[in-house]
C-alpha cells in the first residue's frame, strides 16, 4: 500500500528562507592555549559586521561570542577597553565588570559600548591610541592617518610624500598602522599611486611599508601588504598577495618569510612568540588572479581558509586555528585581549543596550576645581 502526500494549495506561503549561517570549528589544543596563556581573542568581520570575543568558557569550551558592529574592521584594545572602526564610527567599548564579577555566570569581561565618534564613511582600516589617549585611524580613502575632531568629521596627521592632496580616491590603499611606544611608526600601502584607485591595478608588487617619522620607504617589495606591527622590537608584517607572514629588517627593508597561510591575510596581533593572523576567502573567481598566492595554493595543491591562524614565530608552524565556513568569508583584524578568560559584548542595536544601566557609587564634585 503506498500513501502520497497532498500538494500544498497554490496559495500557500513559501517557507521563509533560513538565514545563512556559518559553522566554527576549532583545533583540539585552542582552548588550552588561550588558557596556557591567559588570553582571550578579538577578531572582526567586516563583511557582516560583527565583533568576535573568544575565549575558554565552562568545562574548557572555547566560547564564541559575536556582537553586531556596521562593517567591523579596525580593533585597538586596552585592559578593560576595546576600540572598533566601523563603517562611519569609532566605538569605544568599556569593561563594566569590577575585578571578580561575571557576567551570565561565567563572562569574565562585559564589554559595553559607550561612545561613538561619528567620522563619516571614509572607510576606516585599523586604529590605535598614542600616547597622549589620542584616537588614530587609517582613513584610507583620503590617503592620510587622521585623528577625530570634536567638531569635523577627522583631522589629518600625516600622509604619504607621493600623495600630493587629500582626496576621497583611495589612491594608493593606504591601510595598516603600527605603533612603537605607543606612536605611530610605520604604514602599510598597496602602491605608490597617486591617482583615483591606482593601487587596484599594481596589486601583485610595489608594496610598501613607509617609516612615518621620516616619510621612508622602508620597503617596497610587497605585494598588498597589510597590517605592520613592531613587536619586541622587531617590525612585521603581512606580505598579502603573496600569502606570507613576514619579518622585515627595519634598515635595509630587506625581508624574511616566516609562515605560509592559505588565504588572504589581514589583521595580526602577538602573544609572546606566538602570531596571530586571520585569513579570508577570495571575494570572486579573479580575486587571486595575478597574484603569488594563488600560485602558491595551486603548487602546495591547496584551497583558501577564513579564519585564525596561531602561528609559532620559531619555527613557522601552525600550533592552533579557528575555521569559519558557510556566510562569513572575509575577516579583516584581531587582537589579543590579556588577562581575560571568557569576554562577551553588547551590541549597538542589541535590545540590552536600553537596560544595560551601571553607574559610579562615588559622587563627583558639584563644582570642580
Amino acid at each position: 500500500m503506498s500513501v502520497s502526500k497532498a500538494a500544498p494549495p497554490s496559495n500557500a506561503a513559501a517557507p521563509a528562507p533560513r538565514p545563512p549561517t556559518t559553522d566554527l570549528s576549532v583545533s583540539r589544543g585552542f582552548s588550552s592555549w588561550l588558557a596556557r596563556h591567559k588570553c582571550s581573542i578579538a577578531f572582526t568581520s567586516y563583511q557582516t559586521g560583527q565583533l568576535f570575543l573568544v575565549g575558554v568558557g565552562p568545562g574548557g569550551v572555547v566560547s564564541f561570542h559575536q556582537q553586531n558592529f556596521l562593517r567591523a574592521m579596525g580593533l585597538h584594545v586596552r585592559p578593560n577597553r576595546i576600540y572598533v572602526g566601523a563603517l562611519y564610527q569609532i566605538w569605544r567599548l568599556e569593561n563594566v565588570l569590577a575585578a571578580g564579577q561575571v557576567a551570565n555566570e561565567h563572562y569574565d569581561r562585559l564589554y559595553v559600548p559607550r561612545n561613538a565618534q561619528t567620522i563619516g564613511d571614509v572607510d576606516i582600516h585599523e586604529v590605535a591610541v598614542d600616547r597622549s589617549g589620542r584616537l588614530i585611524f587609517v582613513n584610507t580613502k583620503f590617503s592620510c592617518l587622521a585623528t577625530v575632531s570634536p567638531t569635523q568629521g577627522f583631522q589629518p596627521i600625516w600622509k604619504p610624500g607621493f600623495i600630493s592632496r587629500l582626496a576621497a580616491e583611495d589612491r594608493c590603499h593606504l591601510n595598516g598602522l603600527a605603533m612603537e611606544d605607543d606612536l605611530p611608526r610605520y604604514v602599510t600601502a598597496v602602491s605608490r599611486s597617486d591617482v583615483l584607485t591606482g593601487w587596484r591595478n599594481r596589486r601583485h608588487e610595489g608594496g610598501v611599508i613607509i617609516d612615518v617619522r621620516n616619510d621612508r620607504v622602508v620597503t617596497d617589495q610587497l605585494s598588498m601588504p597589510h597590517s605592520p606591527r613592531v613587536h619586541e622590537g622587531v617590525l612585521w608584517a603581512l606580505d598579502s598577495g603573496r600569502g606570507y607572514l613576514i619579518r622585515v629588517d627595519r634598515e635595509t627593508g630587506a625581508k624574511e618569510d616566516i609562515a605560509f597561510c592559505p588565504g588572504f591575510l589581514r589583521g595580526l596581533s602577538f602573544q609572546g612568540r606566538f602570531a596571530l593572523v586571520t585569513v579570508s576567502l577570495p571575494r570572486h573567481e579573479a580575486s587571486f588572479a595575478g597574484l603569488e598566492l594563488a600560485d602558491t595554493l595551486k603548487a602546495k595543491d591547496g584551497e583558501a581558509w577564513c579564519g585564525v591562524y596561531v602561528i609559532d614565530t620559531k619555527t613557522g608552524d601552525t600550533v592552533e586555528w579557528i575555521r569559519l565556513e558557510g556566510a562569513i568569508t572575509e575577516l579583516f583584524d584581531i587582537a589579543v585581549v590579556p588577562d581575560a578568560l571568557c569576554p562577551m559584548a553588547i551590541g549597538v542595536d542589541s535590545p540590552d543596550l536600553q537596560s544595560m544601566v551601571t553607574f559610579d557609587p562615588a559622587f563627583a564634585p558639584l563644582n570642580p576645581a
